[in-house]
């Protein structure tokens, strides 16, 4: 059978690592999935266009390569933007391919036309705005060069899209060499190394230096270098809300979360310090939130993609596991013996009001999810009160990933995500979902698609019949006067358990439910489902509400 575009397309994919495209069928990209057919390549259908761009995310963070998802024209299409959104903000590397109609149609009335013309929307505008390279391949002849720049442009971290009709698709592509990537380039910025290690060799010898990591750590697997400069650096370590998984939990240096769900032995290690050195991390308003004053006060040194949103001393670097490994290889002192440390002790929480509502706990039930996990496990937490709580009391199993999607914030991404990074997985091991009944209304059908694949995956939907972080919101911005986010009870998994009867389904309203429940889930070799009532009103461990309250408790 003669080579068409399509076929060239799965080669070069799979010459870079990838074993899975996520997407869903449809007329204009069909030719796409004929030729997976005859691929080492699983196609992967998702239930819709958003989850399989999560899917792709969650593939890619957990594969550190690239992660590919395949959508048709149309409604297909817009639909990915939300998904391929979060991989920009976060510079999660993503391939997007994504079919349109003829190119003798376009401009011409063709269904689902997006080509720009005859006033149609424009996709490469469209995409280009959220993508590090967006282009229309208009010839077979232009595909060989559109996905070496499309792959290189996914590499320095973010989606690239290629947009590709149908025609295109099916011409054949026979004389022409087949894919190579050329070797990816790390710059090095050695006047702002050398500014950096200055300041560094200056504090460590007046002072205390504290570091706090970002998602970078992980993109870049810099997670060994991290730990061994904090070593050399006799520093403490805390983490960013999306970078949990950059540092041992466990480690005695770990002084916790930074910003809005952060912890004070951070802020109390800040207090003390000489020099805060961030990685990998801009400290976004989620990732500072609480810290501006303390960071006014002592001095900054950052290395990583983009410096911070804070003033400092700046070092680029596209690649941290060789920046930090030179860093600790200079400020090692050789005389120094290792020795190991007991594992570090419960951080503090933060004091939220006491709940009075139905159901369990966040602190309770999030520390007993976290004791139950093995080592290894993948954590996926979405957005709202549930992944507050996450982020703040989970503490992440040594050689797992935690993800939560701060970029976007789009609620149900951890749904796509964790069955994305499920796939991915290439080792024995669980991944978990944790996520409110908010986010499981809007993406949680993907339930269909791990039980579809068997894959090895917990479901925890904590369900309060609410968006309850917009109506804590409501209660604490707006006078608590109306509530248009409480919900009729519903019953999830009871309701999974209907739908799905070889899926193990558990519904948990006590503490001692959710240690049996859990058992359950994580002796099932395949996906598990798991729903736990809460309680609506309960504050989360965030810090922007807690302080809205202590204000109000202040003003007469």
């Amino acid at each position: 059978m003669p080579s068409r575009v399509v076929d060239y397309l799965v080669r070069a994919v799979s010459t870079l690592g990838v074993r899975h495209i996520f997407g869903v069928d449809g007329a204009n990209i069909e030719d796409l999935y004929d030729a997976l057919f005859d691929s080492e390549i699983t196609g992967v259908v998702a239930k819709h266009e958003f989850s399989a761009a999560t899917m792709a995310d969650g593939y890619a963070r957990v594969t550190g390569g690239l992660g590919v998802v395949a959508a048709t024209s149309g409604g297909g299409a817009m639909n990915l933007v939300a998904g391929l959104a979060e991989s920009y903000a976060s510079r999660v590397p993503v391939l997007a391919l994504v079919g349109q109609p003829p190119t003798a149609l376009e401009g011409r009335g063709a269904f689902q036309d997006s080509s720009g013309r005859a006033g149609s929307i424009d996709a490469v505008r469209l995409f280009g705005s959220i993508s590090r390279y967006c282009a229309r391949v208009e010839t077979a002849a232009q595909l060989p060069d559109s996905v070496v720049r499309a792959a290189t442009a996914a590499r320095h971290g973010g989606p690239a899209v290629l947009l590709l009709p149908k025609d295109v698709q099916q011409s054949g592509l026979d004389a022409v060499p087949p894919f190579r990537l050329p070797p990816r380039s790390h710059s090095r910025d050695a006047s702002g190394l050398a500014a950096v290690r200055a300041a560094l060799a200056a504090a460590r010898s007046t002072g205390k230096i504290v570091i706090i990591a970002g998602d970078q750590i992980a993109r870049d697997d810099a997670r060994a270098e991290l730990a061994g400069l904090a070593t050399a650096l006799d520093a403490a370590v805390g983490v960013t809300p999306d970078a949990k998984d950059a540092y041992d939990n466990f480690d005695p240096g770990f002084c916790g979360v930074a910003g809005s769900m952060g912890h004070p032995e951070l802020a109390a290690d800040l207090r003390s310090a000489t020099l805060c050195l961030v990685i990998g991390t801009q400290l976004p308003i989620t990732g500072r939130t609480g810290l501006d004053d303390l960071l006014t006060d002592l001095t900054v040194a950052s290395i990583g993609v983009a410096p911070p949103f804070v003033p400092s001393i700046h070092a680029t670097s596209t690649d941290l596991s060789i920046t930090l490994g030179e860093l600790t290889d200079e400020f090692t002192d050789p005389a120094t013996t290792s020795h190991t440390e007991p594992e570090a002790g419960p951080l503090t929480p933060l004091q939220v009001p006491a709940a009075s509502g139905p159901g369990l706990r966040y602190r309770e039930l999030v520390e007993t999810i976290g004791a139950a996990l093995p080592d290894g496990t993948d954590v996926f937490a979405d957005a709202g009160n549930t992944g507050a709580s996450a982020v703040h009391h989970l503490r992440v199993p040594r050689g797992g990933r935690f993800v939560v999607a701060l970029g976007m914030g789009g609620m149900g991404y951890a749904f796509g995500a964790g069955i994305g990074a499920a796939f991915a997985r290439r080792r024995p091991g669980r991944t978990v979902v944790i996520a409110g009944d908010g986010a499981f209304y809007m993406h949680g059908m993907e339930v269909h698609t791990a039980v579809e694949h068997r894959l090895p995956i917990t479901f925890v939907v904590l369900n309060n019949n609410a968006h309850a972080m917009c109506v804590t919101r409501e209660q604490l911005y707006y006078r608590d006067r109306y509530s248009f986010n409480r919900f009729r009870p519903a019953f999830l998994g009871e309701g999974i358990a209907a739908m799905f009867p070889d899926l193990p389904a558990y519904t948990v309203r006590t503490p001692a439910q959710l240690t049996e429940a859990l058992g359950g889930c994580f002796e099932t070799a395949g996906p598990s489902f798991l729903e736990i009532d809460c309680d609506p009103d309960e504050i989360p461990p965030f810090i922007p509400f807690l302080d809205t309250l202590a204000n109000s408790r202040r003003t007469p």
